[in-house]
């Protein structure tokens, strides 16, 4: 019986355990389409990083970032409804003719082929990234929602989600 108490117990600590451990981050890359051939100098893909929460029963969230010190700087967020937030910040000068978007194509080790609900425009100086959620459905058919959206240390950070 005592055997019993304690196994019980060390399942419950491992359990705690492994239910407190992150998941792991996936890379999510951007390749960059130029607008045309105009000699400007654009990033050739930006890489966003999002992780998702451990797993609560009855729904998802997952945690984005994206670190633009490289190419802006003096993100803010310009936009934003129920459904998607647009960050803008000023392109550094090595950019700052760049005209272009941007989709995802790879998250992770995986090649992407849904809707980019991530994407950015470069234009007039001036990077956009927009998180949307039109269109994007979770596995009850609701569509996703934005959790969270800030800006933090000068990077656009965002929370976004679903039901299971």
């Amino acid at each position: 019986m005592r055997s019993n108490i304690a196994r019980l117990g060390l399942g419950i600590v491992a359990l705690s355990i492994f239910s407190a451990v992150p998941a792991s981050a996936a890379n999510v890359e951007m390749r960059v389409l130029t607008a045309n051939d105009t000699g400007a100098i654009c990033p050739d893909k930006v890489t966003l990083t999002e992780t998702p929460r451990p797993y609560r029963e009855g729904g998802y969230t997952i945690d984005g970032s994206a670190n633009f010190k490289a190419i802006a700087e003096n993100m803010t967020i310009a936009a934003t409804d129920d459904y998607s937030v647009t960050w803008v910040g000023k392109l550094k000068p090595k950019y700052s003719k760049c005209t272009a978007t941007a989709g995802i194509t790879r998250i992770g080790n995986e090649a992407y082929q849904g809707h980019s609900y991530l994407r950015l425009r470069f234009m007039n100086g001036k990077v956009y990234l927009i998180l949307d959620m039109t269109g994007q459905a979770d596995a009850n058919d609701f569509t996703t929602v934005i959790l969270q959206k800030s800006v933090r240390n000068g990077n656009p950070t965002w929370s976004w989600g679903g039901t299971d």
